[in-house]
């Protein structure tokens, strides 16, 4: 699992059939202090998350294996919207 925001979203109408339905999102990682890292990547959004939130993504094979995920063919997945982090007994971010 990584820590990622939200940066942006990819509209495709021309997909394979199993991801009809399927919100896109453009993320970028991010650290425990939320500075943004590394490049833009998509991912599949399992939860209705929006621009700007902070969030979890679980890569590779595992990122197929939520409801909304199944059978689709993805290798990233939005599972969770952090509401906080705490590190080493220190709150490093909270959603406004």
């Amino acid at each position: 699992m990584r820590i990622a925001r939200v940066v942006g979203s990819a509209v495709s109408t021309a997909k394979v059939d199993s991801l009809t339905g399927c919100k896109l999102l453009l993320l970028r990682a991010a650290d425990e202090q939320d500075r943004l890292q590394g490049e833009v990547f998509a991912a599949a959004d399992a939860v209705g998350a929006g621009a700007g939130e902070l969030v979890l993504v679980a890569d590779g094979s595992g990122s197929r294996l939520t409801d909304v995920t199944g059978q689709v063919p993805i290798d990233c997945v939005i599972m969770a919207i952090l509401d906080s982090l705490e590190v080493d007994g220190e709150i490093t971010y909270r959603k406004q």
